[in-house]
């Protein structure tokens, strides 16, 4: 034991018994493997008594400071003598601080004592004091009100002089008209002439009137431009170190994989959709965790994350519960760091549906509706072909048009509406676009809801590091609004209808789930609550008018839960 790296914990439990996974676990949906879970009670309790970390995760009110939950992860790995135990890891920082005793390190440190990067932190620090203090400035604040009241007040002064000018060329006009028949020829044109002076006087009092306040205008305007100019370079200069010390950051990231190779943060990211690393990138518990067993060359034999503390507002992150890998920061950097593991199988390439179908409950010429199984695809996926959709163009081979009027997620069973001929599917997802078409969904959610009845109004939109996952956001979210009824509770356990007003990814299941919300997730739920044997949320109710007889057709499908 006295060979093991620093960070390596023994387990305190007795784990012989326990049987070792036959591959690594895939860390972006996992059921965690039993050592896991023994390791992760185990670092739960070393947090509950680790009393010297000054990081206010929100489980005690009485304590002071930011209210931040934090991802923790555990790796167990294999010694090169055969010694099982595992690693801890944090993802970002706690209370201020990369290092802490029984944690691995991070990948790079950036808070180390007179390093680079908080040198030029120091830099853009002071050069943001300036931009501040030149924009705050009492005459640069004082210009820009003067240049704005100089501009009104030239666009009122030449409002009303234009005003005055047409008042006289309309004079001008009636004097015209009228003397044209009292005066002679020679008469009416000495007037004429003295009409034309005056008109030329008028347009060259709007000139002069025009110039003055136009040069008004442009002189504050020179004196302003010679004060944005300083703050504008400030700002370039800034713009420039802060690209260069994140591209700095990103080259000290250096990644190791089981065969020792590395890559650095830009190498791994730039052939993905955005090319360049997200922010956070490799600060994150997973990848730390699989650092260091390749520094010290232990085997890594399973590993699973779990959620401390209170949940952030926009996302849905319950305490002591585990959670996948984020997708946006994490995939790219594990891609390469887990080469040459093999890992559990991917379960979004695997075909949940092959031995199930769909049971037709309703069908006409123009109609189907057939009640869906979970885990079924509605509609072809990018690794998966077989679907509702796929099967009902079988079934039917003569049915034309898009067929599917709407979608449920895989996940989610019950009533699905399809139509035969494009007529039908026009004349029916028209009701949808319209709200007229009436949709009940059935769920079975884990805690008891107080509200018997309501609403919920609640903005979605995706999480860009993390999808599919959905994130409340009252500032780009899109509106998302569901009303609800409780018909069953018991002790533990909440039966309720929803009735989706609108109609976002996933909006039931966060909508369930979030604080904001009924702050009870739907049993089974993966993303939003905890794994069961399905997603216990089912589209049991259906009505709509038919698309020939104008007839109101309502369908019902009882759940399975």
């Amino acid at each position: 034991m006295s060979n093991l790296p620093e960070a390596f914990i023994a387990f305190e439990s007795d784990v012989s018994a326990v049987v070792l996974p036959q591959a690594f676990t895939f860390p972006f949906q996992y059921e965690p493997h039993q050592l896991s879970k023994i390791a992760a009670a185990e670092t739960q309790t070393y947090l509950e008594n680790y009393t010297t970390l000054n990081h206010n995760f929100g489980l005690t009110p009485e304590q002071s400071g930011l209210v931040i939950g934090k991802m923790f992860g555990v790796l167990v790995v294999q010694a090169p003598d055969g010694t099982l135990g595992y690693l801890r890891a944090f993802s970002g920082k706690l209370g201020n601080e990369n290092h802490h005793i029984g944690f691995v390190p991070p990948i790079f440190d950036m808070l180390t004592k007179q390093s680079y990067f908080l040198q030029e932190e120091e830099v853009l620090n002071r050069i943001n004091k300036e931009i501040e203090s030149l924009s705050d400035a009492e005459n640069y604040k004082a210009l820009q009100q003067q240049l704005q009241q100089v501009i009104a007040e030239k666009e009122t002064a030449i409002a009303q002089k234009k005003a005055e000018l047409k008042c006289e060329k309309n004079t001008r006009k009636t004097i015209r008209e009228t003397q044209r028949k009292l005066l002679s020829a020679a008469a009416f044109e000495i007037l004429e002439q003295d009409l034309i002076k005056q008109s030329l006087r008028d347009k060259h009092e709007l000139k002069v009137l025009t110039e003055k306040l136009e040069n008004q205008q442009q002189q504050l305007e020179t004196e302003l431009a010679e004060m944005n100019q300083a703050i504008d370079a400030l700002k370039n200069e800034r713009k420039e170190k802060s690209n260069a010390l994140q591209d700095y950051l990103f080259h000290q990231y250096q990644f190791l994989n089981q065969a020792q190779e590395t890559k650095n943060l830009l190498d791994i990211f730039k052939n993905t959709v955005f090319g360049r690393p997200p922010a956070a990138a490799g600060d994150c518990a997973a990848p730390k965790l699989l650092q260091y067993a390749f520094q010290y060359h232990l085997k890594p034999i399973c590993m699973a994350e779990f959620w401390w503390g209170a949940s952030p507002k926009s996302e849905i992150r319950k305490h002591k519960q585990f959670y996948p890998a984020c997708t946006g920061k994490c995939e790219p950097i594990l891609g390469h760091m887990l080469q040459g593991i093999e890992t559990d199988k991917n379960p979004l390439l695997v075909n949940w549906a092959v031995d199930l179908d769909y049971k037709i409950v309703y069908q006409d010429e123009d109609v189907v509706v057939v009640n869906k199984p979970a885990e079924m695809l509605s509609v072809p996926g990018i690794n998966i072909q077989d679907s509702v959709y796929t099967r009902i163009k079988k079934q039917f081979p003569l049915a034309d048009g898009p067929l599917l009027v709407h979608r449920l997620d895989m996940s989610t069973s019950g009533l699905l509406l399809i139509a035969l001929n494009k007529k039908a599917h026009k004349f029916l997802q028209a009701q949808f676009i319209k709200h007229t078409i009436t949709k009940r969904y059935e769920a079975l959610l884990n805690g008891v809801v107080e509200q018997q009845e309501g609403y919920i109004d609640i903005p979605l939109r995706g999480d860009l590091d993390d999808r599919p996952r959905q994130i409340v956001c009252y500032n780009h979210g899109k509106a998302a609004r569901t009303q609800f009824k409780v018909i069953e509770t018991t002790q533990n356990t909440t039966r309720i209808h929803f009735w989706p007003i609108t109609g976002r990814t996933h909006q039931l299941r966060v909508h369930a789930s979030h604080h904001l919300g009924l702050n009870c997730p739907i049993f089974g739920d993966d993303l939003y609550g905890s794994k069961s044997n399905r997603l216990h949320l089912h589209a049991a109710y259906l009505k709509f008018v038919h698309p020939t007889t104008k007839q109101n057709i309502e369908i019902t499908s009882d759940p399975d839960f």
